[in-house]
């Protein structure tokens, strides 16, 4: 008995410490977040419904640059010459934490908000990576730290950037390139995910460009000989990126997505079309790769006796990691504790994980430990890794789908139209805008994650993989 007691007084003396970290600031900042629940929630689910994908995202990014209008942060609509990028500022001099949201969805993921696949509308676009909550969660964030500034609390300049085409064409590379975060201390993101961690780890640099053949027509049966196909040409140059393969880094990804491949049997193809993408953990790695895969594109068109050409759609770099930032985002992570779930959500989850042949083990909602960061990283790439070299960036993942759920897909769209979504969605707001307070409160926090952005750059001088324009209105 005298061993509960003491067990019982330690755990109301740690509970103590833990409202004792909890500042006035903090408490202000989650009791906002508690006040705009319901609102972020309907705003959320708007953008789930819209499903709109890259570039194309009117509706979603009025529906975010409106909500920020309603709550006094002022607006500027089509920055970058892109549409449906803006951003939304509230408060004045230095220092100037921004915070990014995204808000596009992936083509053909429709998907009611059942633990089944069972597409809303079929061929339809869906959230898949989440971008729903992403950009919403965002502003609540930049909305409870407005808040703070208005009432005295907090000095400096809040600033939301609303972050169109993650999933296609990269649209942060274009708005980094036109000054975006040029006045910007400290950088913000979060991403949805199936753990809850601060997220120190790199991902992978990448680069998309498009290969096009050019041959002459002709009847497939009755001239051949008169034709030069452009098809050949694309199954010689996949073929030759295939035997490649095996002499690249194991780090290394080559892709391609064949987009037009002729239109009729009985026709020799004038014309081919392949959208091919490079990566590597390390974008100096990733860069000789590409060059020797363009090289294979003209090897294709002189087998073939065809004319071929390289457009570059856009390129991105790996993310610059900043565990200083990731140590502030922690503590508060471990402030807030884990999410918690009802039955009813847990037995979702577990329905997600049976439908895609996983283990049915529910959520993960603990707190993971700061991680070591790894020298080669899997995974995907983000041009929030572009928006890395040029500020420092402090990022963050949290639990909005079951345990090893598979992404960019029919089940994350289904978590992130109901409540498993809806709460990691208001989790991750309250946590980057703890860690925002954080560094509003606290120069020396903010020197010391500059310190470590410009040690980590080194020398290395950035250079946006782009050429012209965003391609708006591209499919």
């Amino acid at each position: 008995m005298k061993q509960f007691f003491t067990l019982l007084i330690l755990c109301l003396l740690s509970a103590n410490l833990g409202a004792q970290k909890m500042n006035s600031t903090k408490k202000a900042i989650i009791a906002s977040i508690e006040d705009h629940k319901e609102n972020l929630i309907k705003v959320s689910d708007s953008i789930w419904e819209y499903a709109e994908t890259a570039f194309n995202e009117s509706n979603s990014a009025e529906v975010l640059a409106s909500y920020a209008e309603k709550n006094g942060l002022t607006v500027t609509r089509g920055v970058a010459d892109i549409p449906t990028a803006f951003t939304a500022t509230y408060g004045s001099g230095q220092p100037v934490i921004s915070v990014l949201g995204e808000f596009d969805a992936l083509p053909g993921l429709s998907q009611k908000t059942v633990p089944t696949k069972d597409p809303r509308i079929d061929g339809a676009p869906g959230h898949g990576c989440g971008h729903n909550l992403f950009g919403a969660a965002s502003l609540g964030a930049a909305i409870a730290i407005k808040e703070q500034i208005e009432a005295g609390k907090l000095k400096g300049t809040v600033k939301f950037l609303g972050t169109p085409a993650e999933e296609k064409f990269f649209a942060k590379v274009w708005m980094v390139k036109a000054g975006l975060w040029d006045d910007v201390d400290v950088n913000i993101s979060w991403h949805p995910g199936a753990n809850t961690e601060a997220d120190v780890q790199s991902g992978l640099s990448l680069i998309d460009f498009i290969v096009e053949f050019y041959g002459q027509a002709a009847h497939a049966s009755a001239d051949p000989w008169n034709g030069r196909s452009a098809s050949d040409a694309l199954e010689l140059y996949t073929n030759g990126m295939n035997y490649y393969r095996e002499h690249i880094k194991p780090t290394s990804r080559i892709h391609y997505h064949i987009q037009d491949g002729g239109q009729v049997v009985n026709v020799v193809p004038d014309y081919s079309r392949i959208w091919v993408r490079v990566r590597d953990p390390k974008r100096k790695v990733m860069l000789p790769t590409y060059e020797r895969v363009k090289k294979m594109a003209e090897g294709a068109a002189i087998m073939a006796n065809v004319d071929y050409k390289i457009s570059l759609v856009s390129g991105i770099y790996e993310m610059l990691v900043n565990r200083s930032g990731g140590e502030i985002m922690q503590k508060n992570l471990e402030l807030l504790g884990p999410i918690t779930y009802t039955e009813q959500e847990i037995a979702f989850g577990k329905g997600i994980q049976e439908a895609t042949g996983k283990p049915q083990v529910g959520m993960d909602s603990k707190i993971e430990p700061l991680r070591e960061t790894e020298k080669n990283p899997g995974g995907g790439s983000t041009d929030v890794a572009d928006v890395s070299w040029n500020v420092p960036n402090i990022n963050l993942s949290v639990t909005t789908a079951p345990k090893d759920t598979p992404w960019h897909s029919w089940a994350v769209v289904a978590c992130g139209g109901m409540s498993i979504g809806h709460k990691g969605m208001i989790y991750a707001s309250k946590a980057m805008a703890m860690t925002m307070a954080d560094l509003f409160e606290n120069p020396k926090l903010v020197a010391k994650v500059k310190e470590e952005y410009k040690t980590r750059k080194g020398d290395e001088k950035y250079e946006a993989m782009i050429d012209g324009p965003p391609p708006i209105g591209s499919n």
